[in-house]
Order: C-alpha cells, then structure tokens, then sequence
C-alpha cells in the first residue's frame, strides 16, 4: 500500500469513527470554547491559538471546491461528496459550540440579546440533529449559506479580538462586512427574477442586510468582554478601588447627600484597549453618559466606576445604568430604586 492510501486508509477510518459517536465533535467544541473563555483571562497566548484553528478551519471550507480538485489533480483521488458535506458539519459544530459559552456569559438575559444567543444556540442544535440539518438544511441552498454565514460572524466576533486586539467595534465591523459579502450567493438563490434590474435589486439586499445588521448591534452581546463584579454604593474606596456596599434601593436623601457610585470591573482580553460608556438612565430615559476607558489582561476585571451627583428635582422611581460598548453593545446593566 502506497503512502498516499495509507493516508486516506487513516482519514476514512477516522470519519467513520466520528460518524458512530455524531456528538464527540459538538462536545470537543464546547469544551474547547470553555477552555479558550477561561484561557482569555489567564494564558491570552493559548486562547489566541484556539481562535486561529478556527480561522483556518473556515478558510478550508470557503475553498473546499478548489481544494478538492487541487487534490485531484495532484493526488489522483476525488475526495467522496458524503464526506466533504460531513466534514462541513463538523466545521458547523465545532464553530458554533465554540463560540456558545464566550456568547453565554456575555449575555444580558432580560434583553435582546436573548433572541440573538438564542439564535445561536438553535443553530447549534441544529448541526448535531442529521435529520434537521441534511434533509430540512442542506437541501435548501440559500438557507444553508445564511446559517454557514451566521455561524462564521460568530466565529469572528469572539475571535478578532483574541488574535488581532481589535475592538468591539472595529471586530463588529469587519465581521458584519464579511458576513454582508458572504451573503451574496445566499440572496442571489432567493432572486428568482431574470430582468435587468436583478443587479439593482441584489445591490439594494446586500445593503439593506448590512444596515440592518448595524442597526441589530445592540441585541448581539460584545463576546470577549464581560462583568466581573458590580456595585451601586453611595461609599467608595479610592486608595483601594473598591466599592462599599451594594445597593438595591437608594433614598432621595441620600442621593442628594453623597451622590451615587456605579462600580464595574469589565473582563477583556489581553492587550486590548477599549472606550465604554456607564449610561444612567431614570424611568427609561437617558439622563447621563459617562465614558471610560479600560484596559484587558487583569484577572478580575478592569475596575471603572462612575460617581454621579447631579440627580432630576423628583430621582425617585427606577434607574439603569446600562454598561455599553463604543458600538452601542450592552455589556450589562445595573438596577436599582429610589424612593
């Protein structure tokens, strides 16, 4: 046997060892998506190579018709479609359960970011059901392209950041600009009509989902960065950074006294620098915007607090501040009454 059927005896052998155990490849995704969250704050060197394998993962299945007739042509054997399409659904699931837990924890439940994780993980589920993914799926062409391009705008926004030190919303741009591209053929499927104006009415898709994607920023959670420890104190320590009780329920007396302290330590990757923004908002109006900004790498989370003393005449009823990224991303919010 030849060194080239030994090879491909080896790489069947493994497939059909994937297919008898389908979940094997969802769990190795999460766990590695867990190990790589937990690798952001302790070891950024790590977390930054499990990015890059995904990258590059989605790279070969962007080129995965060049690729099989490059193999083709240089090694004489056509790789099976079976395969090819298997090898694309474990690039699904690997993807999608690595990035859930980074989407997970940032999430702001009682948001719009819920419909966006939620999004995420049904498409998860989808990629370790065989029945909703080969015959519901992949036999609809436009609706495969459009998961493929979800799954890979997730993918780039838990890991520009990582690999490139790019911010939230610079990572948001370059993610949403490739999804807007990678939408082509998908909107093109949907365009049934043969008249000259299909160009124009593509061109005018293709932007309308970019300006929607832009506009929907708020519902999707910024993935690499999260809340470490919140507080809404009117007592803060300035030698030592560090809040004094927190508080549900403040009185208006106390307000006008002392003021108001929001406390948040922000988690961000190694290296990255970032502009955030503590929004105080009174009954769901918007009163103040304060920004900070903070720096990645401390295991606990960049401490940034804000110290409000100018209230309206009447501050009773319920107050946010709401913790944004520069992109107008939610990180997380604070909530608290006052009588």
């Amino acid at each position: 046997m030849s060194a080239l059927s030994h090879c491909k005896h080896i790489v069947l052998r493994l497939i059909a060892l994937i297919q008898r155990h389908p979940g094997a490849v969802a769990v190795f995704g999460f766990v590695s998506g867990v190990g790589s969250f937990l690798l952001v704050d302790r070891q950024a060197e790590l977390a930054r190579v499990l990015a890059a394998v995904m990258l590059v993962s989605w790279l070969w299945l962007f080129l995965e018709n060049v690729l099989r007739e490059r193999i083709a042509a240089w090694f004489g054997f056509e790789l099976p479609p079976p395969l090819l399409r298997y090898a694309t659904q474990m690039i699904h699931q690997e993807s999608l359960f690595f990035v859930l837990p980074f989407f997970f924890i940032t999430t702001t439940w009682n948001s719009g970011q819920l419909l966006f994780s939620g999004l995420l993980a049904g498409a998860a589920l989808v990629s370790i059901v065989d029945p909703l993914y080969y015959r519901w799926l992949a036999p609809r062409r436009w609706l495969y392209l459009a998961y493929h391009t979800l799954a890979l705008f997730a993918v780039l926004l838990t890991a520009l950041p990582i690999i490139l030190k790019l911010t939230t919303p610079q990572s948001y741009q370059l993610a949403l600009g490739a999804a807007v591209l990678l939408s082509f053929p998908s909107l093109l499927g949907l365009i049934t009509v043969r008249r000259w104006w299909r160009g124009l009415l593509l061109i005018g898709l293709t932007l309308a989902l970019g300006a929607g994607g832009w506009l929907a920023r708020t519902w999707v959670p910024p993935a690499t960065l999260w809340l470490t420890e919140v507080a809404v104190t009117t007592q803060f320590d300035d030698a030592n950074r560090s809040p004094g009780e927190g508080l549900q329920q403040v009185s208006s007396e106390a307000l006008r006294s002392t003021g108001l302290f929001a406390y948040t330590a922000i988690n961000a990757p190694r290296g990255l620098d970032e502009r955030i923004y503590h929004v105080w908002r009174h009954n769901g109006q918007e009163v103040d915007r304060i920004a900070l900004d903070i720096h990645g790498g401390r295991k606990n989370g960049y401490r940034a607090w804000t110290h409000k003393q100018n209230f309206p005449a009447e501050p009773a009823g319920r107050w946010q501040v709401q913790v944004l990224t520069e992109a107008g991303q939610m990180i997380g919010v604070l909530r608290f009454r006052v009588d």
